[in-house]
């Protein structure tokens, strides 16, 4: 953008690097603030942070230091408050919300077994009808189908 205000690529360089200077540019302050906001306000996994984090730009290690804060136990609550919530309006057949919630999962980067697991659980404890189905999925094998689907 400033090269087509044409301002010259040296005078660029010398603003950037002062700004990094005194602080104002921090990827790794920037990279641990993101993380941190979108995977607690929008539930999204590891794996949709990194790629948000790589389409603004920022390096692989430093995006790899700020989602070592997102471990797998906090995925995976994550994971669980976003099916429960989402299980309070859900009208339908329980393999219809079960497809439904994994997908939503899935779109948030969640892998599949976290996933798969997350909604097992949530019907299970939803009603009779839903904890049949629920008891009838073998999380593991619909988890390896779907790894082997991905790669």
């Amino acid at each position: 953008m400033l090269i087509r205000k044409e301002i010259s690529e040296e005078v660029i360089a010398e603003v950037l690097d002062r700004y990094d200077e005194v602080g104002i540019i921090d990827d790794a302050a920037f990279a641990r603030a993101w993380v941190s906001s979108r995977h607690q306000g929008r539930g999204l996994a590891r794996r949709a942070l990194a790629n948000e984090l790589r389409q603004r730009g920022v390096d692989a290690e430093v995006a790899g230091e700020a989602l070592e804060a997102v471990d797998d136990e906090s995925e995976a609550e994550t994971a669980r408050a976003l099916v429960d919530r989402k299980l309070r309006t859900a009208r339908g057949a329980p393999d219809a919300i079960f497809r439904r919630l994994v997908a939503m999962l899935a779109r948030k980067g969640y892998p599949a077994g976290v996933a798969i697991g997350a909604v097992k659980d949530a019907l299970a404890a939803r009603d009779a009808e839903a904890a049949e189905f629920a008891e009838a999925i073998d999380a593991d094998a619909l988890a390896d189908e779907a790894d082997g689907l991905q790669s």
